[in-house]
């Protein structure tokens, strides 16, 4: 009678395979668990770094007018030659991508140099904002800025200014 009470206190060998199969399924599950949140995190990341970005190029035009104080809605485009006097918001269309990025006050933001501005301006019909007009010929601005990671659009947002 004591030997099989001494059988019966012990664990078998297949119960502890079972249970070493079951340890090693829980292991993966969590490894592949924590790589999905990690990219999840990584792009999160990426993406509030954008919105930062894009934030700072409005700011940075918020208080500009829409077209040039001195020529009007004559002239589009970029009338300076430094980054530092662009007076109107249409000096910033067709310019080479800001690589590092730049902050509201114009200067290059070098810790994030993986990143990049782009800015375009267009001219857009005023009853139909997706429609791309002439340069000159309306009131209607679309400012479009895109903001790349390592080449990588994260990030475009748009928003419409007018010089009324």
């Amino acid at each position: 009678m004591k030997s099989l009470a001494l059988k019966r206190a012990a664990f078998t060998l297949a119960e502890i395979l079972i249970a070493i199969i079951f340890l090693g399924l829980a292991i993966a599950a969590l490894l592949g668990t924590n790589r999905v949140l990690t990219q999840s995190n990584a792009a999160a990341i990426e993406l509030s770094t954008a919105e930062f970005l894009t934030e700072q190029f409005r700011e940075l035009t918020i208080l500009l007018p829409a077209y040039d104080p001195q020529e009007g809605i004559d002239s589009f485009g970029r009338e300076e030659a430094l980054l530092a006097n662009y007076d109107d918001i249409d000096d910033f269309d067709d310019l080479p991508p800001f690589s590092p990025p730049i902050n509201a006050d114009r200067q290059p933001i070098n810790s994030l140099a993986s990143y990049r501005q782009t800015v375009t301006v267009q001219n857009v019909s005023p009853t139909n904002f997706a429609l791309v007009v002439a340069d000159n010929t309306t009131s209607f601005l679309k400012v479009t800025v895109n903001i790349y990671f390592n080449s990588k659009l994260v990030s475009s947002t748009s928003w419409i200014r007018t010089r009324y």
